[in-house]
């Protein structure tokens, strides 16, 4: 089932390209305000561009392919896949969440790279301690995986949990970072 993101896009742009890497073709979509979407392992540029229409509510003809627009950020993606990045610097749109979600996704940020935190703890670092169930939803919803990093939240046990893109790209995102 495709998500459909709370989003209030009006007529503004969103700008867009794909990009291919060692977890398969990449969408990546911004607004004037920063990214406001990724979706990894996306089967065409087309089948991204429908995604965009059918998640953000606009209109096709507000979607427009602008690849220098995310030159930068896609050389730190190549970085992060050699291993090379630790943290991306590109504005974010987080529009798509509610409040909770946003919080839950800001804290996302601050867990480091390479290590893994447990649902219970980002619930504690949002000041939410019971919140843990609520925080994994909201985690599941992330619309900016690898850059806020949901794949470093793990279950409380150590167990890898569920992962939006798939358990196997969580496994190799968090190899890839030599996560503990």
């Amino acid at each position: 089932m495709k998500k459909k993101y709370n989003s209030n896009l009006k007529s503004e742009t969103v700008s867009y390209t794909v990009f291919k890497n060692p977890i398969g073709l990449t969408g990546l979509a911004a607004t004037k305000k920063g990214l406001i979407r990724i979706a990894s392992k996306v089967a065409s540029e087309k089948a991204f561009v429908n995604l965009l229409v059918e998640n953000l509510g606009c209109q096709k003809s507000q979607v427009k392919k602008d690849p220098e627009y995310f030159k930068i950020l896609i050389e730190q993606f190549q970085s992060y896949f050699k291993g090379e990045l630790k943290s991306f610097k590109f504005p974010l749109d987080l529009r798509l969440g509610t409040p909770f979600q946003q919080e839950v996704w800001k804290g996302l940020l601050t867990i480091p790279y390479g290590v893994t935190r447990s649902y219970k703890w980002l619930a504690k670092s949002i000041n939410n301690p019971d919140s843990a169930r609520a925080v994994g939803n909201a985690n599941g919803q992330n619309p900016l995986s690898i850059i806020i990093p949901c794949h470093r939240v793990v279950r409380k046990n150590g167990e890898l949990g569920g992962y939006t893109g798939g358990v196997q790209i969580k496994r190799y995102l968090l190899e890839l970072e030599k996560a503990s």
